[in-house]
């Protein structure tokens, strides 16, 4: 087994992972790297692995360092290291009568569900092997803490749309916390089955749908009365699709919480949406060099 690894500067990161999963759709690996560099590893065969000149010209400028390194036999169990269980605790809730909000404990199913404890917790089984999203990485914590936000400020959980839905991380949680009903998108035909596999292991039922973004209509915010309201959407994309939904979205949705974005590419996308659609920036995370933004409508 080879494991490639592409480092490349942190400033263009973003664009160039955008890139590489065209190129390797089952995801990479992502490891911060020394003096303003990220390194992203992809895994497999010799033959199986994206082929060096594409790679090199995915990364262009970008590029710091391309490597490939002979993975010993056991490195089904070493990979399995890169992939913890991840919890994500329950907000503070009003009183008022409304069911607990749980925390959320994200883990590959290898790992144990959590302890019992003085909370309820909501168990989530991802199997990190099939698509991107598995929770641990900080974009995708943040968009959860937002949702599990967004659930305790006490509005309704309707209709949630779940673009560039990868494993179905989000959209499963949305499930689990009541949303109804979910569809997630996503462009690679991998993610839309292992989003299926994900949902049906973890007893959720959610839609799921191969979508191109950039060609097609954003579904059913054209006839929101059908799902009882402008619906919530869920984007954990990076900054160029947001910008790409932000001026193809054709009406407001309720609440929209955006994530894949550096912390100083926040203020930008929330403009774009904001003077667009009338947007409003509810709330904001920030995890190292990563955030996420909660808009509204209202």
């Amino acid at each position: 087994m080879i494991r490639l690894a592409v480092r490349v500067a942190s400033g263009q990161a973003e664009l160039v992972l955008a890139e590489l999963l065209e190129l390797a759709p089952a995801g990479v690996e992502e490891v911060q790297g020394e003096a303003g560099t990220v390194e992203y590893a992809v895994y497999g065969a010799p033959g199986e692995l994206p082929d060096l000149p594409d790679v090199r010209a995915v990364v262009g400028d970008a590029l710091v360092e391309i490597s490939t390194t002979e993975i010993p036999d056991d490195w089904h169990e070493r990979w399995k290291q890169f992939h913890r269980p991840v919890l994500i605790g329950a907000p503070r809730q009003a009183g008022g009568g409304h069911p607990p909000i749980p925390s959320l404990h994200v883990r590959p199913p290898w790992e144990a569900a959590s302890a019992p404890g003085p909370g309820a917790v909501r168990e989530i089984v991802i199997d990190p092997g099939q698509a991107f999203g598995t929770g641990g990485h900080a974009s995708t914590r943040l968009c959860l803490e937002l949702l599990l936000a967004l659930a305790a400020s006490g509005a309704p959980p309707g209709a949630l749309l779940d673009v560039g839905t990868g494993s179905g991380v989000l959209a499963i949680a949305a499930a689990g916390l009541g949303f109804r009903p979910v569809l997630g998108l996503d462009h690679e035909q991998e993610s839309v089955d292992a989003a299926r596999e994900n949902a049906a292991v973890n007893g959720v039922e959610i839609e799921v749908r191969r979508f191109d973004l950039r060609r097609q209509a954003l579904p059913w915010m054209d006839h929101a009365d059908a799902c009882g309201g402008p619906p919530v959407v869920l984007a954990n994309l990076l900054r160029p699709l947001l910008l790409d939904l932000a001026a193809s979205m054709p009406t407001a949705p309720a609440h929209l919480l955006a994530g894949g974005l550096l912390e100083g590419e926040v203020d930008e996308v929330v403009r774009a949406f904001s003077d667009r659609l009338g947007l409003r920036e509810r709330e904001r995370r920030v995890s190292g060099e990563w955030a996420a933004v909660w808009l509204s409508a209202t």
